[in-house]
């Protein structure tokens, strides 16, 4: 299992005091020291679409200009995250059965 996020993080910082307390494994990988690539990315995007990988929440999403915003083409969006990875929604969490994206305690439950 791979927890991809950023360690100061609350989502991230939850899913991953779950895991620990489930004794399950995994890898953590910082998004700050190891920025995801555009194909790692587009195969969030392809598993689980991009309005639930891309984070619109977030400070970083909110400092974007209006023409950033209101971009439309997922290619564009894609290589936006890879630029600024705090724009992915955390924890992204690969597991040998599909993909979470997001804190969701039962479904990170559901995955071990």
């Amino acid at each position: 299992m791979k927890v991809y996020g950023i360690p100061n993080c609350g989502s991230v910082k939850k899913a991953r005091v779950l895991l620990e307390e489930q004794g399950a494994g995994y890898e953590f990988i910082d998004f700050k020291k190891a920025p995801p690539s555009t194909e790692m990315i587009q195969s969030w995007v392809d598993q689980a679409g991009i309005e639930v990988v891309l984070n619109k929440r977030g400070t970083t999403w909110r400092k974007l200009d209006d023409a950033q915003k209101a971009e439309t083409d997922s290619n564009k969006l894609i290589a936006l995250m890879a630029e600024q990875p705090s724009l992915i929604k955390r924890p992204v969490i690969e597991t040998g059965k599909g993909l979470l994206v997001g804190f969701d305690a039962d479904q990170i439950l559901n995955s071990l």
